[in-house]
């Protein structure tokens, strides 16, 4: 039934999950590992995998000697936070119409702090990528700034191409592949150039992330931060105890 690429887990879960957003499972309750097994095809042991990633997302539950079954409150988590996704989705998920606005595409020269963080040598260019997301086309909501090493960049970036996804983006023109950020979540306030780029009020309450990004070696690869409108946009995540 399923192709080997993506995971035969990946392809089981996400078939699963898409049955529980439509509503397939009556009353709520998940069918048990052999039936899905038999129905998709797979081993047990796959849709085990599956159905662990789906609890650990807190899309389903399981009740010990009852069963196992949908989590409605879990799937008010529109996305994790432990995932990278893109933008667009992120305002998508929200019910709004994304679109991106780029701001700038520029060289500029590493200094001392940024060099640490990158491993590079204090005054090594940079290339910097400010963009805008706004809801419904008209509403700024997220803006980010992100800084890669130049060397990694082709000679030549396209407008087209910096505004896709900075994964895309650092796959197609830098050869490189974002595996994981390491991520600083840091309440701020607008200033106001951000009060101006955001359209809110200077002093007004922002969210951000601060985030290195590195590839499948440990070697960072670029240092992003995004600014989020508190008043359009909010994190939801489920805390267990283990």
């Amino acid at each position: 039934m399923f192709k080997r690429s993506p995971s035969l887990t990946e392809q089981t879960k996400l078939y699963i999950k898409e049955r529980i957003l439509n509503h397939e499972f009556a009353d709520g309750r998940i069918p048990s590992e052999t039936e899905l097994a038999n129905e998709l095809g797979v081993s047990r042991t796959t849709v085990r995998d599956a159905l662990s990633k789906l609890e650990s997302e807190g899309a389903i539950i399981r009740k010990q000697g009852a069963g196992t079954f949908v989590n409605q409150q879990g799937l008010r988590i529109k996305w994790r936070l432990d995932e990278i996704w893109s933008y667009e989705n992120v305002l998508q998920a929200n019910g709004y119409t994304p679109s991106v606005t780029v701001r700038s595409v520029t060289e500029t020269a590493a200094d001392k702090q940024l060099a640490r963080d990158l491993e590079l040598n204090e005054g090594d260019p940079i290339l910097l990528i400010e963009k805008v997301f706004l809801e419904d086309r008209d509403t700024p909501v997220i803006f980010t700034v992100n800084r890669i090493p130049r060397k990694f960049a082709s000679k030549q970036v396209a407008s087209e191409q910096v505004r896709r996804p900075i994964y895309e983006f650092l796959a197609a023109c830098c050869r490189q592949h974002l595996l994981y950020y390491l991520s600083d979540i840091v309440p701020v306030v607008a200033d106001e150039a951000l009060a101006e780029i955001l359209d809110v009020a200077a002093g007004a309450p922002l969210l951000s992330f601060e985030e290195i990004g590195y590839n499948a070696n440990n070697e960072p690869i670029l240092k992003a931060i995004s600014y989020f409108r508190d008043d359009r946009l909010r994190f939801r995540l489920i805390r267990r105890r283990t």
